[in-house]
């Protein structure tokens, strides 16, 4: 059990969903083996829980009805989710954004004010990044004194059912190029976002672990707030994660299920 002190001292976890609980397609996705057990073991054992995603296709609501329609026992309260994040961000820095982001997630900002444009914000927008879209985001973006450009996560791909999808973090790239801007980021791996995760988990950093399967954004951003991460060997992981420069995680697992296994045996 030496190899396993990542384990001790745990009371809440943060989970990624999407390649962690399952996979994500156009049919709704399927469970990833043994992982709604998993959680209901976490639970079970007086855990606390906070699913910490970059979900951008869906509001919390209907994202929530999707995992429970997969046999996932979660609740709105549970989900940490980038778009009531950027909301909150708008509305303290008096923003109007102009939105390029998943037809699904729009109910999200109905609160916002939205006229007259001053910001664009990015999401994970799936058929809408056209390039009629895309160039409409430029152009507001050029035409800014002081271009504000905000991203809902930073990821530069995910897996679906039917293979591996571009996110939102290459479209975000292009236009920081293209308008020599830098977007600040709200989703994994930002440090403010990760700490949101874990007030609202109620536990500091060092009594919990990020579980993802992304090595950028679930392992290094949880690491850099003085988290353990541990990598799934599900959804996006590659073998060459295991070679990465600059990240290396406090353990990798190969699905949520050994991980829950492993802490459970250290409570």
């Amino acid at each position: 059990m030496a190899s396993c002190t990542w384990a001790r001292a745990v009371r809440g976890l943060l989970l990624d969903v999407s390649g962690v609980l399952y996979d994500s397609g156009a049919d709704g996705g399927v469970p990833i083996a043994g992982s709604a057990e998993a959680l209901r073991r976490i639970k079970a054992a007086g855990l606390k829980l906070q699913l910490c995603t970059n979900e951008t296709q869906a509001t919390r609501e209907n994202f929530v009805r999707k995992l429970r329609a997969l046999g996932f026992d979660i609740s709105v309260a549970e989900v940490t989710a980038p778009a009531p994040a950027a909301c909150r961000l708008l509305k303290e820095r008096g923003l109007r954004p102009h939105l390029l982001v998943h037809d699904d997630l729009i109910p999200e900002f109905a609160e916002v004010d939205k006229t007259n444009p001053n910001c664009v914000v990015l999401g994970d927008a799936a058929e809408n990044f056209t390039y009629a879209n895309l160039n409409e985001a430029f152009r507001l973006l050029i035409g800014m004194e002081k271009p504000v450009l905000i991203s809902l996560g930073k990821g530069r791909y995910y897996k679906e059912t039917d293979g591996l999808k571009l996110d939102v973090g290459a479209y975000m790239k292009a236009l920081e190029y293209a308008c020599d801007v830098q977007a600040e980021v709200v989703g994994k791996p930002a440090k403010r976002f990760f700490e949101s995760a874990l007030a609202e988990l109620g536990v500091p950093p060092e009594q919990a672990i990020m579980i993802g399967d992304d090595i950028v954004s679930d392992v290094g951003g949880a690491q850099q707030c003085g988290m353990r991460a541990l990598q799934v060997r599900t959804g996006k992981y590659r073998p060459s994660d295991e070679n990465h420069p600059e990240v290396k995680p406090d353990a990798y697992v190969n699905n949520l299920a050994e991980a829950v296994d492993i802490i459970l045996r250290h409570l």
